[in-house]
């Protein structure tokens, strides 16, 4: 997909305050309105116009897509980083009413499908509850095995006196319990927005992220990894040692096991009432030619071994 410039389409510089960013909205929305304006693409800049109001008009939303950075020049191939909004600090959501079918892709790959709007909770009468605030951590993989206590800084965007945005930083020791997966949330109860008056203050949502790992690829609670193994190891058969999030664990590879062959180890996913597994997934590696005796054993197998890494394909 591609980026979008919101700054571009509304027509403001980067550092615009939010009552010049809400000026040129007024000013285009009137322009481009399909009840009144005689452009011929009237709908789809008002819809666009409108998205790019949607983000730059919320501090936290503006605050998220401002970290992707001015490197992005609109019309280029686009693809959100998975920890792009990483840290930042959000109050309880997105688009305030409207339908989230009017969005565009790469807004939804921002802010996601259906992007539901603040939540303003009553409790207890005539003291009004504050409002939940949501963030995404990351966190390390091996923090779900054994759980782990860990200080993370959140990034909470706030408008000055002056109309101008800015983010300060809130720093929180956050117990992450064993056997957490990705995308479950951790609830603080109390550390959301204060509430009006007397009310309760609302809760903070950390959803959890995991950094990439250099081994594994996660699935739910299941694990993978691609384990390197010899010619002769998966043509003979070998034992071969496997490392897991709780350590080393010897795997018997069976006699004529292929490029690609899959290999379970129960159990040794992330855990829980019903841990996950490890799947292992054969990649066979090929010793370099790279001296004079390599080449010859290699021209060796070639004379005396039958072989035709093709014969499938009928060549």
């Amino acid at each position: 997909m591609e980026y979008r410039d919101y700054y571009k389409i509304i027509g403001v510089e980067r550092d615009a305050t939010q009552d010049a960013i809400k000026r040129a909205y007024r000013k285009l929305a009137r322009k481009y309105h399909p009840d009144v304006s005689k452009e011929p693409d009237a709908e789809a800049r008002f819809k666009e116009v409108g998205e790019a109001y949607e983000v730059l008009k919320d501090p936290e939303k503006r605050a998220a897509y401002d970290q992707l950075g001015a490197n992005w020049k609109a019309g280029q191939e686009f693809h959100a980083p998975p920890d792009w909004d990483a840290g930042f600090e959000f109050r309880g959501g997105g688009f305030a009413g409207g339908d989230s079918s009017a969005f565009s892709d790469f807004f939804e790959s921002l802010f996601g499908r259906g992007f539901q709007g603040a939540q303003y909770a009553g409790h207890g009468g005539f003291h009004p509850r504050g409002e939940d605030h949501h963030a995404k951590v990351l966190v390390d993989l091996e923090d779900a095995w054994q759980g782990a206590t860990r200080q993370i800084t959140l990034q909470l965007p706030e408008v000055d006196s002056q109309g101008r945005l800015h983010t300060r930083e809130r720093v929180l020791n956050v117990r992450i319990p064993a056997g957490i997966r990705q995308g479950q949330r951790i609830r603080l109860a109390g550390q959301g927005a204060p509430g009006p008056g007397a009310g309760p203050a609302g809760d903070l949502y950390l959803e959890i992220e995991f950094r990439p790992h250099p081994f594994y690829r996660v699935d739910g609670r299941d694990l993978y990894l691609e384990l390197p193994v010899a010619p002769w190891e998966a043509a003979l058969g070998a034992t071969a040692k496997v490392p897991t999030p709780a350590g080393t664990v010897d795997l018997k590879i069976p006699a004529g096991s292929g490029s690609g062959s899959k290999l379970r180890l129960k159990g040794r996913g992330i855990p829980g009432k019903m841990p996950g597994d490890l799947y292992v997934n054969l990649k066979i590696a090929l010793p370099a030619a790279d001296n004079a005796a390599a080449q010859a054993l290699y021209r060796r197998m070639q004379q005396e071994l039958d072989f035709n890494p093709r014969a499938h394909l009928g060549v």
